[in-house]
């Protein structure tokens, strides 16, 4: 059980603004985490809109590179032309001081063939562009879904203290003004009989 706090004036003063502060946190947390239950809410509806377009692009990527055997043999040996995926860069914007993650391409020219076009067919340009594709809203589909685990994770850490100023430390402070005022108030109540009593004293003799 936690102490009651000593019945002075000062005491008083200081409960009544820690209460004010604390609605104040209260409302400020209330008001966050309701914004970041929103951005969470529009990146799941975006990650449930983008996962069948993922799938469905890696499905006609797939599609395209077998087509592209039938016509040009296996190729092995072309892709070794292609260089080694770098071109995924990591930014960060804040999003009621929850960091969230911004992946982008950083090379312009990723889309240039990297290979020769005297043995190569029309049917494997076709599967590079769509398996850049498939790339580019994978990239996107992981973004959004590390977004949406570090909001999930911050808006729990928010409820969490959200509800021990609702039920602990409000209710605490509260208890802790009543407590002073009624013992302030008794006191004042006392004084108030004992001037009484020593009035009446003074008037008898």
């Amino acid at each position: 059980m936690a102490l009651q706090a000593v019945p002075t004036k000062g005491n008083l003063i200081s409960t009544k603004k820690s209460l004010a502060l604390a609605k104040v946190g209260f409302d400020l947390l209330d008001r966050k985490r309701n914004i970041l239950i929103r951005e969470m809410m529009t990146l799941i509806d975006r990650a449930a809109a983008i996962q069948q377009t993922v799938d469905d692009s890696f499905a006609d990527a797939y599609k395209a590179l077998q087509q592209a055997n039938v016509l040009s043999g296996f190729c092995d040996e072309i892709s070794k032309t292609i260089p080694v995926e770098d071109s995924v860069a990591l930014d960060y914007r804040s999003v009621m001081g929850v960091t969230i993650p911004v992946l982008f391409i950083d090379k312009p020219d990723e889309h240039r063939l990297c290979y020769g076009l005297n043995r190569t067919s029309a049917k494997l340009d076709d599967a590079v562009i769509k398996f850049m594709r498939a790339k580019e809203l994978t990239i996107e589909l992981a973004q959004i879904e590390n977004s949406v685990y570090r909001l999930a994770v911050a808006i729990k850490k928010t409820q969490k203290r959200a509800n021990a100023l609702q039920n602990i430390i409000i209710p605490r402070f509260s208890q802790n003004i009543k407590f002073i005022s009624d013992a302030l108030d008794e006191k004042d109540r006392e004084e108030f009989s004992r001037l009484k009593v020593i009035k009446k004293q003074k008037e008898s003799s």
